[in-house]
């Protein structure tokens, strides 16, 4: 399981009707009217009889791994490792190390991780999260996987198969007739129904918790196709992760994933990974087969405030494309950087149904329209859906940038965009040398940022260029200059840059315009 402190960060987590009615015509009734809300028939008295019929099915598991040890452990991974706390890659908890060869000095030490899974045939194939079986720094997977059942047999299983973009895996154990579930439909669930969570937190097996929905398409980190989880204020910790969601027909509508937490324990924010995006992985897997999703070839943000605004665009209706990857579905659909893309396939995109989303979930060689907004004027293009890349591919198409740090010394610059905070100089070629910037790029370079300006408070920093200002490319301070009063005399509240980093990504980013 991952980690990850404060209430915007998630933790994944390894060894995570009313109806309205009125009364006189036309008048408004109180949401809670006392009137208007009736319990709805067999709320559960007690979940006993649910847990029994349940917990067969849900296993503990457990992995091993061999590291090599580092020349100077980490104090605080000292710490763990000795008394049995969280310490390794993923949420891996390292065991006290053993002899063996490899490593520095040929030492090395053997971790592990627990969480838990379930059963969904009784020949033995069995779900749980990808988090848990990776290997140490993301690479590969574990040497040993160990299931636990109920009764305290264990099996050593097969890793059949994993998809990272999920957080899925799926094991297969050696064994017949056993007990297993069914999946359920996560797409019919309301907030508030009432859940249990089965599984495994910091090595107790078989732990029962029980709450209700408190949210549905939950996303925790902005991105992706898979960032729509199922809330719960049942109790979910570390070790709950890849263990099952039921609703009360016993049916799995989720897999435990991650959680909310600002101490790392439970506070009653718990995630998982809705049924209706997981079965079709685990069903590819099963056949041997890699999980087919949609994938478009461009790099997204969301429309908050400030770019919205600099837009003159609603909040929160669409995305804007930060980047498109040259030869791929986008690009060759016309699809260019600075597109705000509002409709897919006829459904409008929101932070609920994002682009990533949408376009995963469609059938890959698909013809979609779609909609965007290109200075300020609609039009439709006409997508051919792709198939996403594996991840090793995707880091090829992207590149990985060259991480060089900003410049350590500021030269003579030209003073521009006061306002905004910034000092820029142009890009000439002694000072794209000195900035690391390559030859090729156009724009202005940030040489230092006031600490109290708007420009710093949206995370601008010195040795950041410049690439356009509301869309239009700039190429001395003088250009920036000029966009930022023509944004003024608009009489917009914010302006739009397009910079690009040291590492070599792009990023739009919109910044108040003090009154």
């Amino acid at each position: 399981m991952r980690y990850a402190y404060g209430v915007a960060t998630a933790l994944l987590l390894g060894g995570t009707a009313f109806s309205l009615a009125t009364g006189e015509a036309g008048a408004q009734v109180a949401q809670n009217a006392p009137s208007q809300i009736v319990p709805r028939a067999g709320a559960p008295g007690t979940f006993a009889d649910l847990a029994a019929r349940l917990q067969p099915a849900v296993v503990n598991i457990s992995t091993k791994q061999r590291v090599p040890v580092r020349a100077q452990a980490d104090p605080f991974e000292e710490f763990f490792r000795r008394f049995g706390g969280p310490g390794g890659p993923q949420g891996q908890s390292p065991v006290p190390p053993g002899g063996g060869q490899g490593g520095e000095g040929g030492r090395t030490r053997e971790t592990g991780s627990l969480g838990s899974g379930f059963i969904i045939s009784p020949d033995g194939y069995i779900v749980t999260n990808n988090h848990l079986i990776v290997g140490a720094g993301g690479q590969g997977t574990v040497d040993t996987v160990i299931v636990t059942m109920t009764d305290k047999r264990e099996y050593t299983a097969r890793i059949i198969g994993r998809d990272a973009p999920s957080d899925l895996a799926l094991l297969k154990i050696d064994a017949s007739n056993l007990p297993y579930v069914n999946w359920g439909d996560s797409q019919r669930v309301r907030v508030g129904d009432w859940i249990v969570a089965i599984g495994n937190p910091y090595g107790l097996g078989g732990t029962v918790t029980a709450g209700i929905i408190s949210a549905l398409h939950r996303g925790i980190t902005g991105q992706g196709a898979y960032d729509r989880y199922i809330q719960t204020d049942a109790s979910i910790n570390m070790g709950n992760s890849g263990g099952p969601m039921f609703d009360m027909a016993g049916n799995v509508i989720g897999i435990n994933s991650a959680l909310i937490s600002p101490t790392g324990a439970s506070v009653g924010i718990g995630l998982a990974i809705p049924a209706e995006l997981a079965r079709p992985v685990i069903d590819s897997l099963r056949r041997g087969q890699r999980p087919q999703r949609g994938y478009l070839g461009v790099g997204l943000q969301p429309l908050d405030e400030n770019i919205a605004s600099a837009l003159g665009l609603p909040k929160d209706r669409g995305e804007l494309v930060r980047s498109v990857v040259e030869g791929q579905a986008a690009s060759r659909a016309g699809i260019r950087q600075g597109d705000v893309i509002i409709r897919v396939n006829g459904r409008d995109v929101t932070p609920d149904e994002t682009v990533s989303y949408l376009i995963a979930n469609t059938s890959v060689g698909a013809r979609v329209p779609v909609e965007i907004i290109r200075q300020g004027r609609r039009q439709t293009l006409t997508v051919v859906v792709a198939q996403r890349p594996t991840e090793e591919q995707l880091a090829q198409l992207l590149g990985s940038g060259n991480n060089n740090d900003a410049p350590g010394s500021t030269p003579p610059v030209a003073q521009g965009a006061q306002s905004l905070g910034l000092t820029l100089q142009a890009l000439t070629p002694d000072a794209a040398r000195r900035g690391n910037v390559p030859p090729g790029v156009r724009g202005v370079l940030i040489t230092a940022v006031d600490s109290a300006s708007p420009a710093a408070e949206e995370g601008i920093r010195p040795g950041y260029v410049i690439l356009s200002v509301n869309q239009l490319p700039v190429a001395t301070p003088a250009d920036v200059v000029a966009a930022v009063e023509t944004a003024r005399r608009a009489r917009r509240s914010s302006v739009l840059l397009l910079v690009r980093l040291p590492d070599g990504t792009e990023a739009f980013v919109g910044i108040d315009l003090p009154r």
